[in-house]
């Protein structure tokens, strides 16, 4: 089932379970996919390939982390609740992320593969590294894991 069946499906889901943050997140997913679709339309491109919309789902999950540690910032615990809830639903839809362990593995693998060994060097990692996780580790803690790396 593709990406955009399966949100129909969960809006209808969500409207027949009265489930107003799930009907509002899915909703917006969609929203976003189709505004990707929009923007690729000048190239020639008529639907996003599984990587776009990767893309787009990593994007909306980033957003939503940063809502929180704002809200968390100005104590307004309520929209941290709901932020909350909406990233928990849009995590349904990527990978499985990856623990600490498994993401330093690959960080490890990548060390080695570019030869990095101090902190200039970590543009050479973090690249291969993102393309790598993409969508199944957050960025600032990739980010973090290798820093500690390069700088350990």
């Amino acid at each position: 089932m593709s990406l955009k069946d399966r949100i129909a499906e969960d809006i209808k889901t969500a409207m027949r379970a009265k489930d107003k943050i799930r009907l509002e997140t899915v909703r917006s997913i969609k929203n976003a996919i189709l505004e990707k679709e929009v923007s690729v339309r000048p190239s020639g491109q008529t639907e996003l390939t599984e990587a776009q919309e990767m893309d787009v789902l990593v994007q909306l999950s980033k957003q939503r982390r940063d809502s929180i540690a704002q809200y968390q910032q100005a104590g307004r615990t309520e929209l941290v609740d709901q932020e909350s809830q909406e990233l928990t639903i849009l995590e349904e839809y990527l990978p499985k992320q990856l623990s600490d362990t498994e993401i330093s593995q690959v960080i490890d693998e990548i060390v080695a593969q570019v030869g990095a060994t101090s902190a200039k060097d970590m543009g050479k990692v973090m690249g291969p590294a993102m393309q790598q996780l993409k969508g199944k580790a957050d960025g600032k803690k990739v980010q973090e894991l290798v820093k500690a790396k390069l700088n350990g």
